[in-house]
């Protein structure tokens, strides 16, 4: 398999210690479960993303509150979604929605989906990120990408998504040359569709890319039809107790 393969020497190695990085439940109401599991003590979670609808609302909604000040007590970082729709919108519109997240949710810092990826957007992400920053002392900001950038972004932001897609693709792929000059923490691979009989496979691949934070579930996207994030997958307490104990068979 190509993640056997390393293109380069850096980062790559099996004693990477993973975490999870939440992309976002559905909301508290219909994912009930899946929110309290989240408080469980010992879950090596990074942080967990908040996304009321797709943004923050138009007004505080008292559930996701409940929900993020639990987690808050458990000293687990929530962040808030921005949706950059691959660089189309604009730098008002994102920061609008960072000060409601920032007002009403004190999050400690944001995910940016659809992000850009070419060279030719990296100052106006800069531009955002430096805004989001000056706004949230600390806050810690993930750019999800979803595939490898333009390297620049690596400075940018805390972490980069350089993957988020199906286990069909993700067992098959390769890691950017350039990752190597970073440390595992700068990224996160998310990946729907994996079984639970290549678990282990998965978390090698993760540990070889070099990625610290990681999110595997066996929910699919029925091709395009729905959201494979929105609920826990079906080995949950599997895939904990592996990332919690560093196992890597």
């Amino acid at each position: 398999m190509p993640y056997l393969t390393p293109m380069f020497s850096g980062t790559a190695s099996t004693d990477i210690r993973l975490g999870f990085g939440i992309p976002g439940y559905a909301h508290p109401l219909m994912a009930p479960v899946e929110w309290a599991e989240l408080t469980r003590p010992g879950t090596p979670l990074h942080w967990v993303v908040l996304n009321v609808a797709d943004g923050p609302g138009a007004r505080p909604d008292p559930h996701c509150l409940e929900a993020a000040g639990r987690l808050r007590t458990r000293d687990v970082r929530v962040l808030g979604h921005l949706d950059l729709t691959y660089g189309a919108r604009s730098f008002g519109e994102v920061v609008s929605d960072a000060h409601r997240y920032l007002d009403w949710y004190r999050v400690d810092g944001f995910s940016l989906g659809r992000g850009p990826t070419e060279r030719a957007a990296l100052p106006e992400v800069r531009r955002i990120v430096t805004t989001l920053r000056a706004l949230c002392e600390d806050a810690h900001v993930v750019l999800g990408h979803g595939t490898h950038p333009y390297p620049g972004y690596a400075e940018t932001a805390d972490q980069l998504v350089t993957f988020s897609g199906p286990w069909s693709d993700y067992r098959w792929s390769q890691v950017a040359e350039w990752t190597a000059d970073y440390p595992p923490d700068r990224f996160c691979h998310f990946v729907h569709g994996v079984p639970r009989g290549h678990l282990d496979e998965a978390l090698r691949i993760a540990r070889w890319q070099g990625a610290g934070t990681i999110y595997f579930t066996d929910r699919t996207d029925r091709g395009g039809a729905a959201d494979p994030w929105e609920a826990m997958p079906g080995y949950w307490d599997d895939i904990v107790s592996r990332v919690g104990t560093g196992v890597s068979d």
